[in-house]
């Protein structure tokens, strides 16, 4: 898959954008720029599918919601994941213009997305990119949501077939709010990084 298009679109939208042909190239990167820091992590399978936890557990203090620590409830480890100096997510959606959509259950991971980060890092595979906006929100939509909801072992109808989105009003619906980041949000500092690997959902 070429990215130059999306690359050009998403630095003129003011991100720092970083390729690589491979999951463990990008790790090696991304472990060499975060050191001695506080790193929170957003719920994501591309980031667990390439082992970043580990890697940066072993020089930085890191939080997720996902890995229990020191008898933290998942409630303080979002907290603490909202207040580290680093955020590490995915998207669940990304368009050749650039624009870049996440739908959240809680809202701690799309709002480390626009605030209150030293740095963050935004980890993409190339299996979420779409041609235009409305193509990436439907791949949130309709194959991030139904797998996501699969994977958490949730009663929602899309749960059942992860065949699409069925706009569900069931207490453990996992879609619940909608960022759309048109451009890199004043005074945040994220970085783009683009796998040529299908990483996640």
């Amino acid at each position: 898959m070429d990215f130059s298009k999306v690359i050009g679109n998403l630095r003129n939208r003011g991100y720092s954008v970083h390729e690589f042909s491979t999951a463990e190239e990008a790790s090696r990167w991304i472990d060499g720029e975060i050191d001695g820091c506080t790193v929170g992590f957003g719920g994501s399978e591309t980031l667990t599918e390439m082992g970043l936890y580990d890697t940066l557990s072993a020089h930085n203090m890191v939080y997720s919601h996902h890995v229990p620590k020191d008898g933290m409830t998942t409630g303080e480890l979002r907290a603490a994941a909202s207040g580290a100096d680093i955020y590490l997510s995915s998207v669940n959606g990304l368009s050749e213009n650039g624009e870049i959509i996440n739908i959240d259950a809680q809202g701690n991971r799309v709002s480390s997305t626009l605030y209150g980060h030293r740095r963050v890092f935004l980890v993409i595979g190339e299996n979420k990119l779409a041609p235009d906006h409305d193509k990436a929100l439907w791949r949130a939509r309709n194959i991030a949501g139904p797998l996501n909801a699969r994977r958490l072992g949730r009663k929602t109808p899309c749960a059942v077939k992860a065949d699409r989105c069925y706009d569900c009003r069931s207490p453990e619906r996992i879609c619940r709010e909608l960022v759309v980041l048109w451009q890199c949000p004043i005074g945040m500092d994220i970085d783009i990084v683009l796998i040529h690997e299908k990483l996640g959902y």
